[in-house]
């Protein structure tokens, strides 16, 4: 009888544990949970800080369980089956698809950043996100739907008590998966081109009414959709648009399900509604402009998460492929070009957690600062100015990691699973391994939520404007004291590397007009986030754990240089793991940050070389059309 492997895709990942004690997230519960005073309602709401970390701690554990024992056995089923689009105009989710929903409604994750009145979690972004990258190191597809509870949250926080109380408690059990209704045949990416109408008919209550065709709607067929409209018929542009909320039935109708290169396992719908009864979210004309865009930013660091799982999953394979694999009489991993290939792929997916995790923190702030302020407790004016001050200072530094952290991992999700299938040479190419498919479903990360393009003019406004810069300067003040004398090199290359940027910057501003800043958009944001990571990185391996428990206290042996050990004498030593891996960030940090320093000065030259051949010489360059 073939023995059964028990798989944990959180226990198992020793950067995430890390990560996970390295924030202090007794801060993020003390956010999210305010008083606590919720444990006298709920039974399953954390009595304090400490009871709240444990409690994410252990629904990760679970969340892991999940995805490696249950979720990625059946991943390869999921893609191969995908959905079925029946004659009534509604859709058959793949069969592991199905099982794995049961699944996670059982584990009672669907309301995960929900309030607990709600029957939610009412855990923190960060741990949310987390919970993204596991799931969908075992199936991307499914992260499309478990992913998508930003819609809940919409709900949560603009609708009227009525529709949360209608529509919340279901997230939370898992009787509900939702659909952000979005893109129109001819809108694309440019939402405020959206024609659709959304009438109000003259009955004696005045309810709304859709009518109108949307196209590539992720889970369209869920059972609530979120349906973004043009509420005002004589107003073009974003002004135009309200939200509303309404439910699959017999006036809503997929009428295609798209025939997709990747993530098949999450149906990809075009709907009609034909005078679909909704509701109104929130105010009239606010749709696009408030409601969506806090929408659109969620869904884009939970790109990123899905990036980071896709990638995870393609560099384990490669990793464990290359170790087993011989030619010429010992391991392919042996080989320079094969070693470096995984060394670089490794850092490539440890600077993109360590950027998509540092933006949920600081995304966890500014909300927390905001509900402070909504809550009316603070009632001195001083105080007020300062949250005040504190709010727009976060949704700046957010306005700009946001996008940074989802044009990153997607764009590494790419990298590490294409160098994957490079590893695996021929064997790669073949659907024997599961790294094309992640190749095929890495793919859309580049693109849905907005691409990779638009990710970049939204971040290089951070860059210009002062954000990341002030950013920056922020973390050097911080590591002149941390920083011990073996690693002050580094911050002295990343002090110069933010100064070469600040040139580049200045240089771009003296252009007239922001063609020029989106020119040359990508090196300034590539440069930026280079910076940011190295900063990142270096704290990483300098700090304490925030607070102590088995994996900061546990030790374990080390091994002697092999591990990056300084102990010259060959011999093992004991380490726990928190430090153990912060050794390891130590490595990682010099790595990155000196073989980024040329990267950092080459991109700051080419900005300043003022070459807009692109805009002055384009026909000239790439020829008439055909």
């Amino acid at each position: 009888m073939k023995e059964t492997i028990m798989a944990n895709f959180y226990t198992d990942n020793d950067d995430i544990r890390f990560l996970f004690r390295y924030y202090k997230m007794t801060e993020l519960a003390e956010i999210v949970e305010g008083d606590f005073l919720d444990s006298r309602k709920f039974d399953w709401a954390p009595e304090n800080a400490e009871d709240a970390v444990d409690n994410y701690d252990r629904i990760l554990d679970t969340i892991g369980q999940l995805a490696g024992d249950y979720i990625e056995p059946r991943s390869e089923d999921v893609d191969l089956e995908g959905n079925i689009l029946n004659e009534d105009g509604t859709v058959t989710r793949a069969k592991g698809t199905q099982e794995n929903l049961r699944n996670l409604a059982e584990a009672q994750v669907g309301g995960f950043t929900l309030p607990h009145r709600f029957g939610g979690l009412n855990g923190p972004n960060l741990i949310y996100i987390i919970s993204i990258e596991i799931v969908s190191r075992a199936d991307a597809s499914l992260m499309n739907l478990y992913g998508l509870q930003g819609i809940a949250e919409t709900i949560n926080a603009f609708a009227s008590e009525e529709i949360k109380q209608q529509y919340l408690p279901g997230f939370s059990d898992g009787r509900y998966t939702g659909a952000m209704v979005l893109t129109e045949p001819d809108a694309g990416s440019d939402l405020q081109a959206i024609k659709t109408a959304a009438h109000v008919y003259q009955d004696d209550r005045g309810n709304w009414f859709l009518h109108g065709v949307k196209r590539f709607i992720t889970n369209g067929c869920g059972e609530v959709l979120l349906v973004l409209a043009r509420s005002e018929l004589d107003r073009s542009g974003g002004l135009g648009l309200s939200l509303f909320v309404c439910e699959p039935g017999p006036t809503v109708k997929v009428r295609r399900l798209e025939n997709k290169l990747g993530i098949h396992g999450s149906p990809t719908c075009e709907l009609f509604f034909n005078n679909t009864p909704c509701q109104l979210i929130g105010e009239r004309q606010r749709g696009l402009v408030t409601y969506v865009m806090s929408l659109m930013n969620g869904a884009r660091v939970g790109i990123a998460a899905q990036s980071l799982g896709i990638a995870e999953a393609a560099f384990r394979v490669a990793r464990d492929y290359a170790a087993g694999r011989e030619q010429f009489g010992v391991a392919i991993e042996s080989f320079p070009a094969v070693r470096d290939m995984l060394v670089e792929m490794k850092l490539d997916v440890e600077a993109a957690r360590t950027l998509t995790y540092e933006t949920c923190w600081h995304v966890d702030h500014e909300n927390g600062v905001l509900r402070k302020a909504a809550s009316g407790e603070v009632t001195d004016k001083a105080e007020k100015k300062k949250l005040r001050m504190a709010a727009k200072k976060l949704k700046r530094l957010n306005a700009m990691l946001t996008p940074m952290s989802k044009y990153y991992a997607s764009e590494m999700s790419n990298r590490v699973a294409y160098d994957a299938i490079q590893v695996l040479g021929g064997s790669g190419y073949m659907k024997d391994y599961p790294v094309e498919r992640y190749a095929r479903d890495a793919r859309i990360t580049t693109i849905y939520e907005g691409t990779s393009q638009l990710q970049i003019i939204a971040a290089v406004r951070g860059v210009c404007n002062g954000t990341a810069e002030k950013f920056l300067l922020g973390m050097e003040q911080t590591l002149q004291d941390l920083c011990p004398d073996e690693a002050k090199d580094l911050l002295e290359i990343l002090q110069r590397g933010r100064e070469q940027l600040v040139e580049a910057v200045n240089f771009t501003k003296e252009q007239p007009g922001t063609e020029y800043m989106d020119l040359q958009g990508r090196r300034l944001v590539d440069a930026a986030i280079i910076l940011i990571v190295g900063h990142l990185f270096l704290r990483q391996s300098i700090v304490a754990p925030a607070w102590e428990d088995e994996f900061t206290t546990e030790s374990v042996p080390v091994g002697g240089n092999e591990n990056g050990s300084d102990n010259q004498s060959g011999q093992s030593e004991t380490l726990d793991a928190y430090r153990t891996v912060r050794r390891h960030k130590a490595i990682v940090a010099r790595r990155y940050i000196t073989g980024n320093a040329n990267r950092i000065k080459m991109l700051s030259a080419d900005i300043i070389r003022h070459d807009r051949s692109s805009m002055t010489e384009y026909e000239e360059i790439v020829g008439s059309l055909p």
